[in-house]
């Protein structure tokens, strides 16, 4: 097999930053729900997660061509097995959020450096080859852990809150979107407004989980991840239809 592929990402549209809070937002929850609720436990369910994730990730490299359902399967472990790595260095090894911020920082950002220099691109529109793919998913891998951390230290440590939280990095987000508009670099721009995504996820996924005595909505972790994962599959069955629908109009190839 080549390792010259089609692009294997899906287009940045509304639609993809919808699936990815929805994403970012069942990370936090499913995590918690299938740990707690579920009485797996820690171990059992980041070990269970972890080789998911390898199976989905060997999935979509095997394929030659972006499959909404593989990518978007792979996109929710990475997100769970994100926020399991953030919380195993947190809640188990005691590692403040204020150094697993900083160290998932400086990590994303020598993936970044490396990537660049050995492809010379970090475009969403570019992930063609074996090694592009590569550099992707460690560095979405990354963001998921930097922003579980990133969102916990802003909530809990620094007090803002689960609501406050959600505000300010949507807010974030919203700058971000108005810089691009504004002719800011467009792949910067993405790779940021990536980031925030997740701890605006996480802190929606809180606010909604949580009782209302430490500030959340009380929903629980079970109603919310099955909300938010059939909002998620509905979107991706579209998305999936539409993506075979143009494949048939191309031949196939």
């Amino acid at each position: 097999m080549s390792s010259s592929t089609l692009n294997k990402v899906p287009e940045i549209t509304l639609s993809f930053w919808i699936i990815k809070i929805l994403t970012t937002t069942v990370g936090e929850t499913g995590a918690d729900y299938l740990a707690v609720n579920a009485g797996l436990g820690q171990s059992v369910t980041r070990t269970g997660m972890a080789l998911l994730l390898a199976v989905a990730l060997f999935l979509q490299i095997r394929t030659r061509r972006y499959t909404p359902c593989i990518y978007w399967l792979t996109v929710v472990l990475v997100s769970v097995v994100g926020t399991q790595i953030t919380d195993l260095l947190t809640d188990d090894m005691n590692i403040s959020l204020y150094l697993s911020t900083f160290v998932f920082a400086v990590a994303l950002g020598i993936i970044f450096i490396v990537w660049n220099r050995s492809e010379h691109t970090l475009s969403m529109q570019n992930i063609d080859t074996r090694n592009r793919e590569l550099f992707y998913w460690a560095a979405i891998l990354c963001t998921f852990a930097l922003g579980t951390a990133a969102g916990d230290l802003a909530t809990e440590a620094l007090g803002l809150g689960f609501a406050w939280g959600s505000i300010v990095f949507g807010s974030l987000i919203a700058v971000t979107y108005l810089t691009w508009k504004i002719g800011a670099n467009t792949v910067l721009t993405f790779w940021i407004a990536y980031i925030f995504t997740r701890p605006l996820g996480a802190s929606l996924g809180d606010m909604l989980t949580q009782s209302r005595n430490y500030g959340g909505l009380g929903m629980g972790a079970m109603w919310t991840s099955a909300l938010f994962l059939a909002v998620i599959t509905l979107l991706v069955t579209q998305a999936q239809i539409k993506n075979g629908l143009l494949n048939v109009g191309r031949g196939g190839k």
